[in-house]
């Protein structure tokens, strides 16, 4: 065989293979040219090689030989490059994540804490006006006078105020379950007959505010004629993960285990019994959020979640001996210095009235163009829910008290609890019940009557809706109809405006004690 045909043997397979694999077939580890003749291989003791041969495999290869030594090296500087990378990444995150907590802490104490703030400045000058709203109509006019001003500055508080506002929106139906939660002890003293004219109230008297909120806007929108105009984009909060779940899972069992075995840990019952009693709450809402949205629509969230409650605490009361009633009586004790579950969840309730005024802020364009559409639906509509329900109270029978109590029906449950403190002999928690399960009708149910009643137009289908079923209609109909959101919200916040404004005008009292008897 030549010496030609000896290193095109040798030295095909390499062109075969990329670079850093040629190295595996030189026979030494490091080669080094003596002459054209002769060859001394540095750190390979058995060369078979003959002389001529390496000779020849030197001087006609074109292949380089590679140290794998230095290769190693490389190799090595490169995982530590990237592993430092990844601690780098993890750092950052984590860092992100820490300031993004510390960020929705700060905005969020600051809403709750000007809510118990003007809460107590109300009380002690004995003003019965909702302090929330006057707080909502404080917290607009600033806005408004930055924008018109330092628009940027309005723009910033915008911002800074946008994780709580989305906290606020992730968790709003979960504000109103503890009413539905002790709606045994609210309704247990309430005779059947009673119930079921409260029940067709709710119903009937549903029906009836959103056609009169539906058929009123598409009037006046064809007297106006105002052409739509696309809404502020609007920011949406994160879906709840697997992790929340499983942590919530952990409060639930480490708490009620804690609870039954040492009742007053926390120096009361109902202290005691509140974390695993919130913990049920919330992971009611998130099981019940995560299903499918034809079993929504007959099993609302809402519902699951407080079927989740009245499980855990039907279960508590069965190990621990003492009963339903005394462990819903600790869900929601309405005393501040011993608060339950419900009474952490309800204390968000001022938060959520003064979230309107960003809310409309966000909004302020839409409002101005569509103001007649929109103030003379609400107007109308919530005038009509207030005397309909009075007369149709008196009309078939129903005692003055529990007339009272559902009279704010389709107003949101923080300023309805306001409007029937107005009133005297009123069943707060027969009020929040009723706003809660009114609201579930309307959830249900809205979108099929408005298709029924042939409403096409988003204003007038976000503004019925809104004006006779609040919150919860409001994001039943905005998860599916995105472009009826931003009136649904605006709707949904001057409805309870104006119903608490009109309300806590004395001759307007008089008129509806009057028609009620």
């Amino acid at each position: 065989m030549s010496a030609t045909s000896s290193i095109s043997a040798f030295s095909t397979p390499s062109l075969l293979l990329p670079n850093r694999h040629r190295s595996l077939f030189s026979p030494c580890q490091k080669l080094t040219k003596i002459s054209s003749k002769s060859l001394v291989a540095s750190g390979c003791r058995n060369a078979t090689f003959s002389e001529k041969s390496r000779s020849n495999l030197i001087t006609k290869s074109k292949f380089p030989l590679v140290d794998p030594n230095k290769s190693h090296h490389k190799r090595t500087a490169v995982v530590k490059s990237t592993g430092s990378e990844g601690g780098l990444t993890s750092a950052t995150t984590l860092q992100s994540t820490a300031l993004n907590l510390l960020h929705l802490a700060v905005s969020l104490g600051i809403i709750v804490a000007v809510d118990k703030l003007l809460k107590q400045a109300f009380v002690s000058a004995a003003i019965k006006f909702p302090s929330a709203l006057f707080g909502m109509f404080c917290i607009f006019t600033i806005l408004i006078a930055l924008d018109s001003t330092v628009p940027a500055a309005a723009t910033g508080l915008v911002n800074f105020f946008q994780p709580a506002l989305l906290f606020i929106q992730r968790w709003l139906p979960l504000f109103y379950v503890p009413s539905l939660v002790v709606l045994p002890l609210a309704i247990k003293d309430i005779p059947a007959a009673s119930g079921l004219k409260i029940i067709y109230i709710i119903a009937g008297g549903w029906l009836a505010s959103l056609s009169v909120a539906g058929f009123t806007a598409i009037a006046v929108r064809k007297l106006v004629n105002t052409e739509m105009m696309p809404a502020e984009p609007m920011a949406k909060p994160s879906p709840f993960s697997s992790l929340e779940l499983w942590a919530w899972s952990g409060v639930f069992l480490v708490s009620f285990v804690s609870a039954f075995l040492y009742p007053t840990i926390l120096g009361t019952n109902a202290r005691t019994c509140l974390p695993f009693l919130l913990a049920s709450t919330v992971l009611g809402y998130i099981f019940g959020s995560g299903l499918p949205t034809g079993v929504k629509k007959v099993f609302h969230p809402i519902i699951c979640c407080s079927l989740a409650a009245d499980l855990a605490a039907y279960a508590y009361g069965y190990v621990s001996k003492s009963g339903l009633d005394p462990v819903l009586g600790y869900y929601l004790t309405k005393v501040s210095s011993n608060p339950g579950a419900g009474d952490i969840l309800m204390g968000f309730l001022g938060s959520v009235i003064l979230s309107f005024a960003f809310s409309m802020f966000q909004q302020r364009k839409l409002v101005k163009r569509h103001a007649a559409e929109i103030l003379s639906s609400v107007i109308l509509s919530t005038l009509f829910s207030l005397y309909s329900t009075a007369f149709i109270g008196r009309l078939i029978g129903l005692e003055p008290s529990l007339t009272l109590s559902v009279l704010p029906r389709c107003i949101t449950v923080a300023l309805a609890l306001s409007i029937v403190s107005f009133f005297e002999g009123a069943n707060t928690s027969l009020t929040a019940a009723v706003v809660v399960v009114t609201g579930l009708v309307g959830a249900n149910f809205a979108q099929t009557v408005l298709d029924k009643l042939g409403f096409r137009d988003p204003i007038a289908r976000g503004i019925a809706t809104a004006s006779s079923a609040h919150g919860l209609g409001t994001a039943a109909l905005s998860a599916k109809e995105p472009e009826a959101l931003p009136f649904c919200a605006i709707a949904y916040a001057l409805t309870g405006i104006f119903g608490s404004v009109i309300c806590s005008v004395p001759a307007v009292r008089q008129s509806l004690l009057a028609i009620i008897g």
